[in-house]
């Protein structure tokens, strides 16, 4: 099958799955300029689905680049007001948001990190609408890769720039279910109803806490909420719609009780944050909160994504996926989140999500907090899972039931 029929159909998942378009409703997409091409065409297929009008906001790395070389750490303070309108009032009108993430995985290397962390905290702050609508369940959003040089040339280095971002692609094909033989629409409505499977195991069993062990080092204990709920694959919106909000996914995921967290996590993959690096890193858990933790690279980036809020300190996610799952076995290292948290078991620092409560939907963020969902600026996955990882289920009896065994599910 061409390239380009190929990319119809990522395309055509994208805007029929991914954002599930409804007539009349606007796309908002942001990505790159490299990735026009696939803008292009998901812009053609939101349109042949009945949207009233696609609005795209393109950015540049080397632009990017530029700026954060440039700006004093105190402009990045400041969200424009007529930036924090075009989302805020896109997201009012029940816009769904569609985000090429293609980005260089260290754009911003050498960076001040202080500069990322206030753009970051600047950012949330200022968008607040837009992410209360997202984080309720209100409006339809889906990130989705594309294909670029430089993130190409970071994952393949020994190919050449043609060679590196056609074996990008077919990575991002592959790990998206996309072939010849199948209609990707018909393969993933299969690979929904897997994850309600498990879903609705993992939500019978009625775990109280959940035991990590591993060679890497990792052994910690993270305790559930009491009314929590597992979720996985797609969500529903408040109107019904159905959504993935990420295109690949393989997870099953929760949110943990803020305050009950013991133990030591290894990361066990780089993770790419702000556009920089963080590898060989740890987190160590007391009663919740990160007390202490390291990083061989990327300290500094680590340090700043941790003290960014009181939230930030605290676990908003667990997320469930087997080491010998579709994307882990294409054996490639992304270099990006979307992608890589996708092959391994990972957890995530920050904000929690209202779906993993029973009637978290329809709490505001008090009641979540209560409820033991954490909240923060941030929410940042990083991977953790190994070929040997042991977790185990403790029930309220204080028996335990294998979930994972040798890194995959044992049921």
């Amino acid at each position: 099958m061409s390239f380009q029929n190929k990319l119809k159909k990522y395309a055509s998942l994208i805007v029929r799955l991914g954002l599930n378009v409804q007539k009349g409703q606007t796309v908002v997409i942001s990505g790159s300029i490299d990735s026009c091409e696939l803008i292009r065409e998901v812009t053609r297929q939101a349109y042949a689905t009945g949207a009233k009008e696609v609005v795209v906001s393109y950015s540049d790395d080397e632009i990017t680049r530029m700026k954060y070389e440039n700006l004093s750490v105190e402009q990045f303070q400041d969200v424009p007001d007529w930036l924090a309108a075009f989302k805020n009032d896109y997201a009012k009108e029940n816009a769904c948001f569609l985000y090429i993430d293609d980005s260089n995985p260290e754009l911003l290397s050498g960076v001040d990190p202080q500069k990322i962390a206030n753009w970051q905290k600047a950012a949330h702050q200022a968008f607040a609408q837009y992410y209360e609508l997202s984080d309720n369940m209100t409006i339809s959003w889906c990130i989705a890769g594309g294909a670029t040089k430089q993130w190409a040339n970071k994952v393949f280095p020994d190919m050449s720039d043609t060679e590196a971002v056609q074996a990008l692609w077919n990575a991002i094909f592959k790990a998206c279910k996309i072939d010849e033989d199948h209609d990707p629409l018909q393969v993933w409505q299969q690979h929904k109803e897997s994850f309600e499977k498990r879903v609705n195991y993992l939500n019978n069993l009625h775990i109280k806490k959940l035991y990590y062990k591993n060679d890497k080092g990792t052994e910690i204990t993270i305790g559930l909420n009491e009314d929590h709920l597992f979720a996985g694959g797609g969500s529903y919106l408040k109107n019904g719609v159905y959504t993935f909000p990420n295109i690949p996914t393989e997870e099953i995921f929760t949110s943990p009780n803020k305050d009950d967290v013991e133990g030591i996590v290894f990361g066990t993959m780089p993770l790419s944050y702000g556009g920089h690096i963080i590898d060989d890193f740890y987190l160590r858990f007391k009663d919740g909160k990160v007390i202490d933790y390291g990083a061989k690279r990327g300290y500094e980036i680590l340090r700043g994504i941790i003290e960014t809020d009181e939230g930030s300190h605290c676990l908003g996610e667990v997320a469930f996926i087997p080491y010998h799952s579709p994307i882990n076995d294409l054996h490639t290292l992304f270099y990006n989140t979307l992608f890589d948290e996708n092959a391994s078991c990972h957890m995530a620092l920050g904000k929690g999500f209202s779906e993993c409560i029973k009637g978290g939907i329809d709490m505001d963020k008090e009641e979540l907090l209560q409820k033991g969902v954490n909240d923060s600026f941030v929410h940042v996955d990083f991977m953790m899972g190994t070929d040997d990882l042991l977790i185990e289920g403790i029930l309220a009896d204080g028996s335990r039931i294998k979930i994972f065994e040798n890194g995959d599910f044992v049921f």
